[in-house]
C-alpha cells in the first residue's frame, strides 16, 4: 500500500495545504490508491477496447494517446503487471519512442455510459516476444507495464456518451485491417512503408490532403 509521502509530491503537497485538502488527500490515499491492481479492477480494463495513455520524452515533454482495439485490448498478467499491443498507426511511434526513452507512464480507463474510469501509473517498456504478439493479430509491438499505483477516479465530471460503433480498423482475427484513407493522400505515396507501397489504386486511388480533410470531418476517413 502506498502512503501519502509516496504518492504525492511537494508541489501537490504545497497545493492540496493550500486549499485546505491535505487530510482529504491522505484519506483518499488510504481508501483507493494501491500499488497494484485489485481483483474488483481487473474485469473493469480487461472489458475496455480503449483507454488513453500518456507518455514523455526523453526531453520531458509529455503527449497522451488514445489507444483503441478490440474489448480486451489490455490484460492484466497479474497485480502488478499489465500488457497491451501497438497497432499500425502513422509510422510516428510518438508513444514507443517515448516509452523506450523516458518508462513512465499513466493509462486511463474509462467508461462513458457508466460512467466509471481507473488510472494505473507504472514503467513500461516495449516487447517483440513472438507469443505475446500472437495474443494479439495485428500488433506490430507490444507494451509491458510493471504498476506501481493503480485507483479508481471520482466519475462526477464525466459527460455520459452513448457507444455507436466498433472501428473497422480494428485489426481481426487474421491481423488483417482495411486500408485508411490518410495512405491514399498523394503525398505520401513515395514514403509508405514497403508493405503498403502500391495499395491505393486498388483502394480507390489517390486522394489530396484536403479530400482526406474532409472525410475527418464528415466521418468517412
Amino acid at each position: 500500500m502506498l502512503t501519502p509521502d509516496q504518492f504525492y509530491t511537494e508541489e501537490q503537497r504545497s497545493l492540496q495545504a493550500r486549499h485546505d485538502s491535505l487530510k482529504l488527500a491522505d484519506a483518499v490515499v488510504h481508501a483507493i490508491v494501491r500499488d497494484e491492481i485489485e481483483e474488483p479492477h481487473i474485469p473493469f480494463i480487461e472489458s475496455r477496447d480503449f483507454f488513453f495513455l500518456s507518455t514523455v520524452s526523453a526531453d520531458g515533454e509529455p503527449t497522451v494517446s488514445y489507444k483503441g482495439g478490440p474489448v480486451g485490448a489490455v490484460k492484466v498478467l497479474d497485480g502488478k503487471t499489465l500488457v497491451f499491443p501497438n497497432y499500425d498507426g502513422n509510422g510516428m511511434f510518438k508513444s514507443m519512442g517515448n516509452i523506450a526513452a523516458s518508462p513512465k507512464v499513466g493509462l486511463l480507463f474509462i467508461d462513458m455510459e457508466t460512467p466509471n474510469r481507473i488510472r494505473v501509473q507504472g514503467s513500461a517498456s516495449l516487447s517483440e516476444d513472438p507469443d505475446l504478439l500472437a495474443a494479439f493479430p495485428g500488433a506490430n509491438l507490444m507494451v509491458r507495464v510493471d504498476v506501481t499505483a493503480c485507483f479508481l477516479n471520482c466519475a462526477r465530471y464525466i459527460h455520459k456518451h452513448v457507444r455507436v460503433s466498433d472501428s473497422p480498423y480494428v485489426p481481426d482475427a487474421e491481423g488483417q485491417q482495411p486500408f485508411p484513407s490518410w495512405k491514399r493522400i498523394d503525398m505520401l505515396q513515395e514514403v509508405l512503408p514497403a508493405k503498403d507501397m502500391g495499395r491505393t489504386e486498388a483502394e480507390g486511388g489517390e486522394i489530396t490532403f484536403e479530400d482526406y480533410v474532409g472525410k475527418v470531418m464528415d466521418g468517412s476517413s
